[in-house]
């Protein structure tokens, strides 16, 4: 039977319009040289599609939205994917340069998935300077996480350039595959199975409110409501947690409701260098790149006169894969919220604030994984959920901003891997912007003695955001100097 989408999962379906898209992408540089006859076509692609396709589960899943809307939709596996759909090739004009990249990439993400078909879509991008050639790749983030995401791409990617044999999904005695593949029930079963979760939602919203309210210090917007965090510390009482400052978001240029239009940049740094720095001041690297972050949103908000006084209000997605007793759904990801020193003008104090931030951050969440968000989603009815996601996001974008932007770092491996034979140069990641989350998000994902940094941005709030990268390689010019002068 179809696995039925986690209430968490739905979410992402939920909030999104015409402007808040929720998928997240990769856009893959590769090396063809490598490859048999120094090329990579679309069809060696759609090969290596077919042949692994069994190894990424997302790639095969399309959605069943449940009758009337009881209840969260199902997946159910698609008999035979429509690769002429979903694989698809074009050409940059010459000279194929970074920035024509990056915009051709910003088009492609501004774009929603069809829900009629598995939610992803790859291009073959060819014309890139120096016969480079890149492939963007987009799923939904209903169906992946950032970590999950990173495995459906491994799934395609071998670490030699002679790609692997990788055993087929072969039919069971009497059972052949397509027969075997997940379905979602009959539209009565669904019915039913809706009807039951909505008389036992009034009981899971006790059990949420009742819980919550020892935990409002960690849950955006109403955290800054003042006394919120007096009434979680009496709540818990005896049982105290590990206490979280009181954080004000302020205002941004990027704060408000997104446009449909996106720019992206992207960049990579050596991560010997942000080695060396984290050893120096005896820190983690995770530190060193949210301290560059500060550092480049300072210059680039101080450029344009619009430096907060209070630091910015980051959101970190924390991965909770292994952690959380059911390992079944498709996002295991938390939102913890952290504050980025952009009010502080020193750059080692901003790394040293960093640190002692994310300490106490990393104590809360050991002490008690951050689980409002997913404790919200199963106690919200589904029938309601898709309307109050909206109507919290008009809320929230009109009102106070639940966090000025999102910060993500996703680990990844550091050896060399190849596409078809061709060697993956840079792995840059792009994600989500929304009206609550703010019109900035930055992306880092480690690889092959790299952090390849992404940034998406809402092209109205930040029509320059190749000055971030630009003010990152800064950043870390600035600390390898301090780091240089430590004993």
């Amino acid at each position: 039977m179809g696995r039925q989408l986690s209430a968490l999962d739905a979410q992402f379906l939920n909030f999104e319009t015409a402007t808040n898209l929720a998928h997240i992408a990769g856009l893959t540089i590769l090396d063809p040289s490598t490859a048999p006859g120094g090329v990579i076509t679309r069809g060696d692609l759609v090969g290596l599609l077919r042949e692994r396709l069994h190894l990424a589960p997302p790639l095969r899943r399309r959605l069943v939205e449940v009758p009337l809307g009881l209840d969260h939709p199902y997946w159910a596996e698609d008999e035979e994917v429509d690769f002429d759909y979903h694989v698809r090739e074009l050409a940059l004009a010459p000279p194929g340069s970074d920035h024509q990249l990056a915009a051709q990439a910003a088009r492609l993400h501004s774009r929603r998935l069809d829900r009629r078909r598995p939610l992803w879509e790859l291009y073959l991008i060819h014309g890139l300077a120096g016969g480079r050639v890149a492939v963007y790749t987009k799923v939904h983030h209903s169906a992946v996480d950032g970590v999950t995401g990173a495995e459906v791409l491994a799934a395609l990617m071998d670490f030699t350039p002679e790609p692997r044999e990788v055993p087929p999904l072969e039919d069971t005695p009497d059972v052949p595959v397509w027969e075997s593949a997940e379905r979602a029930p009959e539209p009565l079963e669904m019915i039913i199975r809706g009807v039951a979760r909505v008389l036992d939602n009034p009981l899971a919203l006790m059990r949420f409110f009742g819980e919550a309210v020892s935990r409002l210090d960690e849950v955006p917007i109403v955290s800054q409501i003042p006394g919120a965090g007096m009434l979680a510390r009496l709540i818990r009482g005896g049982t105290d947690l590990p206490g979280l400052p009181r954080m004000s978001v302020p205002r941004t240029p990027f704060s408000g409701r997104v446009s449909e239009h996106r720019r992206f940049a992207f960049g990579a740094l050596p991560l010997a260098e942000v080695k060396h720095v984290k050893n120096a001041f005896g820190v983690t690297v995770n530190d060193v790149v949210l301290a560059l972050c500060a550092t480049a949103l300072r210059r680039w908000l101080d450029k344009r006169d619009e430096l907060p006084r209070l630091p910015l209000v980051a959101g970190i997605p924390i991965s909770t894969r292994g952690e959380l007793p059911d390992d079944s759904l498709a996002n295991e990801v938390m939102l913890a919220m952290t504050t980025i020193p952009t009010d502080v003008a020193d750059p080692e104090e901003r790394l040293k604030s960093v640190n002692q931030a994310m300490k106490l951050v990393k104590e809360r969440f050991a002490a008690a994984p951050a689980t409002w968000l997913l404790e919200f989603s199963q106690a919200m009815p589904a029938a309601l959920s898709a309307l109050a996601n909206r109507s919290a996001f008009r809320l929230a974008s009109r009102t106070a901003p639940a966090v000025n932007l999102l910060i993500s770092n996703v680990p990844g491996p550091q050896s060399p891997l190849y596409i078809c034979g061709g060697r993956v140069l840079a792995q840059y990641p792009m994600s989500v912007i929304t009206d609550v989350s703010g019109g900035i998000n930055i992306t880092v994902f480690s690889y092959d003695g790299r952090i390849d940094f992404g940034i998406v941005v809402d092209r109205e709030m930040v029509p320059d955001v190749w000055d971030l990268i630009d003010y990152l390689r800064d950043g870390l010019a600035e600390l390898t100097e301090l780091a240089g002068r430590q004993r």
